[in-house]
């Protein structure tokens, strides 16, 4: 889309005055020129501004560099331009709109870090989850803040039941694992297998005898500083584990009913919930299980994977900072459609 010289001098204009955050201009110009046709998030976050610091000018470059390059240009201001002007289409119709192959409508946006268009799912969040959501990511970022390992400190832990059923005729075998995983720093804590059944008294067992062994396997240091956080599940909701978590580590813990609420309904703010789960059930369903014992060997299988996964750790507490960004960024409401925002927000920052 063709805009006037006046408009681009004031995107400029706005993006200067929101101190070059991108999504801050973008609400701020459509706020201010209401009567004109509103230009995308990247204008603001890359394009108009990088334009005008690399040449001098407002005006797209096209690069002289052979009959490739020229014809790659071109296609990438065709894909750009039909992204801007249908913001929901979908990489096969722009590939076919351009009668180009559908990987290299792909692969120009990976390049000018933009993804594909997908229906999700999101967690249902009612009213009064947003300013509980909003105070606690304020506090995880203020404490970031103060140190910027604060993440590395909290051991995150949470259960997930594995199950399975094979049909062979006329019957039906179906059995499952309630699986309990921790992750604190670059550690993965686990497997250890619960009863189906968790309630108060069973998962208090669990943390008086089996929890502290799990740990030996940290440093001591990491776990006299550790900070525990879980999600607000009736077993851990429960009087007889909150009064252990209080009498084990004091304020030093994150739950329902906690000295740090751990707001209901978000697992995107939880590394197991987000990533983990998921993650270990792909490679434990990869192909049929056998049996339970088959299902748990692949459970721990899996686990050792993930463990020597290089950087996995601190990819997921980059995925949790965006995360707590976009919080913030959305008052505490669904933050799925904005996290490619903060992720671009960040590289450009980075540059």
């Amino acid at each position: 889309m063709a805009y006037t010289n006046e408009e681009m001098a004031d995107m400029h204009y706005v993006h200067g005055l929101s101190q070059g955050n991108g999504l801050e201009a973008f609400r701020r110009y459509a706020e201010m020129y209401t009567q004109r046709q509103h230009p995308s998030l990247l204008h603001f976050a890359s394009s108009l501004h990088q334009r005008l610091r690399e040449y001098g000018s407002f005006d797209k470059r096209t690069q002289d560099c052979g009959r490739h390059r020229e014809v790659r240009t071109q296609l990438e201001e065709a894909v750009l331009n039909l992204i801007e002007e249908q913001p929901t289409t979908s990489t096969r119709k722009i590939a076919f709109q351009l009668n180009v192959d559908h990987m290299s409508v792909f692969r120009v946006l990976k390049e000018q870090f933009l993804y594909p268009h997908h229906l999700q799912r999101v967690q249902t969040l009612l009213p009064r989850d947003f300013p509980n959501r909003l105070e606690f990511c304020n506090l995880m970022l203020e404490m970031i803040r103060r140190n910027c390992d604060f993440l590395k400190t909290i051991e995150f832990i949470d259960e997930c039941s594995f199950s399975h059923a094979i049909v062979e005729t006329n019957n039906q075998e179906q059995f499952s694992l309630n699986v309990w995983l921790g992750v604190i720093g670059d550690d993965l804590i686990g497997p250890h297998f619960l009863s189906p059944q968790l309630n108060g008294e069973a998962y208090v067992q669990f943390l008086r005898e089996v929890h502290p062994v799990l740990l030996e396997e940290v440093s001591l240091g990491v776990r006299r500083n550790m900070f525990l956080m879980h999600d607000g599940a009736p077993a851990h909701f429960s009087q007889v584990a909150r009064q252990h978590l209080t009498e084990t580590y004091a304020n030093q813990w994150s739950g329902r009913g906690g000295p740090q609420n751990c707001p209901a309904r978000s697992p995107v703010l939880n590394p197991l919930d987000f990533s983990i789960w998921g993650h270990l059930q792909h490679l434990v369903y990869r192909t049929p299980v056998r049996d339970v014992d088959d299902l748990r060997n692949r459970i721990i299988d899996a686990c050792r994977v993930i463990r020597e996964t290089p950087g996995i750790f601190e990819r997921i507490r980059g995925s949790m900072r965006r995360s707590l960004d976009a919080c913030v960024m959305s008052e505490g409401r669904h933050i799925e459609h904005l996290l490619h925002v903060v992720c671009l927000m960040q590289v450009l920052t980075i540059k």
